[in-house]
């Protein structure tokens, strides 16, 4: 049984684009389908995909490059279930010099740490990706 849904969510993403694949599944949560849309805004994933059949999973299809490369790179996941990590507004920074995001979940949702700075929301800082 896995008890980091979020840490096992992105790290599938990772290693399908590592391999080659074009889509990766998880099971599903709304707090993963609002990640994995969040991803697909930010150009990381080209589509996502909810089944109707029971278990409900959620299908992402990955998003390549003009050159066959995975756009995910590498991911870091900074809270973690054992110690949870908060940042205010101010304290989200960009990564990799804006080629990347980290993921906040906020009162308002999941947003970009562009988004979270530009509407003064902070909250738990889930993962850096780019």
């Amino acid at each position: 049984m896995v008890t980091d849904r979020v840490g096992d969510f992105i790290i599938r993403l990772k290693n399908a684009g590592a391999i080659g694949n074009t889509t990766a599944t998880a099971p599903h949560s709304k707090h993963i389908e609002d990640i994995a849309n969040k991803l697909k805004e930010l150009g990381f994933v080209e589509r996502v995909e909810v089944t109707k059949d029971m278990p409900r999973m959620i299908e992402v299809t990955l998003a390549y490059d003009s050159g066959g490369k995975h756009k995910i790179h590498d991911v870091k996941r900074v809270s973690k279930p054992g110690r949870r990590l908060y940042v205010a507004s101010r304290d989200a920074h960009s990564v990799k010099n804006g080629l990347g995001a980290a993921i906040i979940s906020t009162p308002k949702g999941i947003l970009a740490d562009k988004e979270a700075r530009k509407i003064h929301q902070g909250g738990e800082a889930l993962f850096e990706i780019w």
